[in-house]
């Protein structure tokens, strides 16, 4: 069990990790100063979440890896993020688009987590919850405006959902360490999430006047026990990490 449990928190601190990287991408970068100072505060948050998850996942595998260690000393394949927050920013559309979808799963998924019998889990979570659900408001009030927005926002913003939403789906691909993570009780089933995030979904892009897409995920992607990842988190790792790598064991 603790193997499957060392995956299962490997996959939330490195969804947590990429993604936090790619929104920081923006800093200095936004259409607006707000955005920019907002956007900021988001990867920040998720690189918090990073530690929390990362440092767990340490302490569960037992070789003395501390969040650090897994962050910056692992290679691509050894990665276990979906493959949605590994993909480029794109214009600002792409990126709330992307933030929106990701958002909805996280906090659905980090409820169910609040229920978790490993209480080290479920305390996690439920920090994480409070500033997941102001990620979804801020996201989903953009996709809306934008959506709903000038006809140049819109076609970005129905372009952006083509392109994200199937690679959303693969958060709904489950194997043998999600199952023997439900049946014990530690994490949700993700399929069990399924149908309140579509309607969920569904709700915010009627709002937002966009059509959701036919799809469905027809590669099993990135994380789950070394999937293929994209070229794109090479990129991101030779960013991430090329200072303790070219420095190790450097501490500030």
């Amino acid at each position: 069990m603790a193997d499957a449990k060392f995956e299962a928190l490997l996959r939330l601190g490195d969804n947590a990790l990429i993604l936090g990287h790619r929104v920081s991408e923006w800093c200095g970068h936004a259409p607006v100063l707000e955005e920019d100072i907002a956007l900021a505060n988001t990867a920040l948050d998720l690189l918090g979440q990073t530690n929390l998850w990362l440092e767990y996942a340490g302490e569960v595998e037992g070789k003395g890896r501390s969040a650090d260690d897994l962050a910056f000393l692992r290679d691509a394949w050894d990665f276990r993020n979906v493959l949605l927050v590994e993909l480029p920013n794109g214009d600002f559309g792409q990126t709330i688009m992307r933030q929106y979808l990701f958002d909805q799963f996280n906090l659905l998924n980090l409820r169910a987590l609040t229920e978790s019998k490993d209480t080290r889990i479920a305390e996690i979570a439920e920090k994480a919850a409070k500033e997941a659900a102001y990620h979804v408001e801020r996201s989903r009030g953009t996709v809306v405006g934008l959506g709903d927005g000038t006809q140049e926002s819109h076609a970005r913003m129905q372009e952006a959902l083509n392109l994200l939403y199937p690679y959303a789906l693969e958060l709904f691909i489950t194997d043998e360490v999600d199952d023997e993570m439900a049946e014990a009780g530690v994490f949700p089933d993700p399929k069990s999430l399924e149908d309140a995030y579509l309607v969920a979904v569904a709700a915010t892009l009627q709002e937002a006047t966009l059509d959701l897409p036919e799809a469905h995920f027809g590669h099993r992607g990135s994380g789950k026990d070394g999937r293929m990842h994209t070229e794109h988190l090479g990129h991101i790792l030779t960013q991430m990490q090329w200072l303790q790598r070219a420095y190790p064991g450097q501490t500030w």
